[in-house]
């Protein structure tokens, strides 16, 4: 009699085991890459919601900073939908809802999907629908605060007297002056045009930077009594005349006083805002070339504002501002200084 190898028998049973193997694998290939698509499409989708919510928010802090009673800044801006439509790859998102608390200063934005047909804030999946998930509510938050500068590095250690800057928020060029006979007339606390008695309106740096930390809630004594712009500065005034010098716009924020106390290096500002500045030149010492001096004297500046001989003093004008900056802790708006909108959200 004839007998089957063992080879032979097993063989002939293993057969389908593979095939159900392979089916099974397949189900669950088949099912990440169902979730992969799927979730590629959530992402994008979110991602310009977010764009949406974003643009949307900023907008509305950016009027709300300037004007609070601007007809957008309110929870029916219809600056906020219109931003909102614009960042959505298809122009259909809708302003899920619009939160403005104007004590705080601050405004949420939550965008969400619009699909023709569809529920609001759904998007629809295509792989998933075989586990029975048509579609899924996608929203995307922002939160952005406003407020003026309180605290922060400046970019400049220089002050100037609150009197230099109000009525004069309207981008009329005007020399301020640090020292100078007949500087600031109506602004003198000291001899000379000073600030104060062998000071120049210059604060202490800290070291290694042009600037330095500076919270106006804080009462921080310390002046630097030099006639010239501190040495870390160099850097920084080359930089400004390059920009300038190629039609940039060069806006820095410059703390406020409004009271000064003691002299020379032991003198004390009262700093009580930042307020915008567009520079157009400066002199800081008897030499007429960079860095201590640029743009100080005609043709290059009107001679009503310019600086040259004895005068110290930066040329520009101020200007209203609102700044999407961070790196400041914010307050309640100042009339006479910038404002800031940042996102926190």
């Amino acid at each position: 009699m004839r007998r089957l190898g063992r080879g032979t028998a097993e063989g002939h049973g293993e057969r389908g085991a593979i095939s159900v193997l392979v089916a099974i694998l397949m189900v669950v290939l088949l099912g990440f890459g169902a979730l992969a698509v799927d979730t590629g499409v959530l992402y994008a989708e979110r991602t310009q919601l977010r764009n949406g919510a974003d643009a949307a928010a900023l907008a509305v802090a950016q009027k709300c900073a300037k004007d609070v009673n601007d007809p957008d800044c309110s929870s029916t801006s219809t600056l906020a939908a219109g931003l909102a439509n614009s960042n959505a790859g298809d122009g259909l998102s809708n302003v899920k809802s619009l939160s403005l608390d104007k004590t705080a200063r601050t405004v949420t934005v939550t965008a969400g999907a619009q699909e023709a047909g569809k529920q609001a804030n759904n998007v629809s999946l295509f792989f998933a629908r075989v586990f029975g998930l048509n579609s899924t509510e996608v929203t995307a938050p922002s939160t952005v605060q406003w407020g003026s500068p309180v605290a922060g590095t400046t970019a400049f250690p220089l002050t100037f007297s609150i009197c230099q800057v109000r009525g004069h928020v309207d981008g009329t060029l005007q020399l301020l002056q640090g020292h100078g006979s007949g500087a600031n007339p109506s602004c003198n606390y000291g001899p000379s045009g000073a600030a104060v008695e062998g000071g120049f309106g210059w604060l202490p740096n800290d070291p290694g930077i042009c600037g330095g930390l500076i919270n106006l809630a804080v009462s921080e004594g310390g002046s630097d009594p030099g006639n010239s712009a501190p040495a870390a500065c160099d850097a920084t005034l080359q930089r400004w005349a390059a920009d300038i010098t190629a039609g940039r716009d060069v806006v820095v924020l410059l703390p406020v006083f409004n009271k000064v106390s003691g002299t020379g290096a032991g003198a004390t500002y009262g700093l009580i805002s930042f307020a915008a500045f567009k520079v157009a030149g400066w002199s800081f010492s008897g030499n007429n070339s960079l860095p201590d001096s640029f743009h100080n004297k005609s043709p290059d500046v009107s001679s009503s504002v310019a600086c040259d001989g004895n005068c110290r003093g930066i040329i520009g004008s101020f200007i209203q501002y609102v700044s999407l900056a961070n790196g400041f802790t914010l307050g309640p708006v100042d009339a006479n200084g910038a404002t800031i909108v940042k996102l926190t959200q």
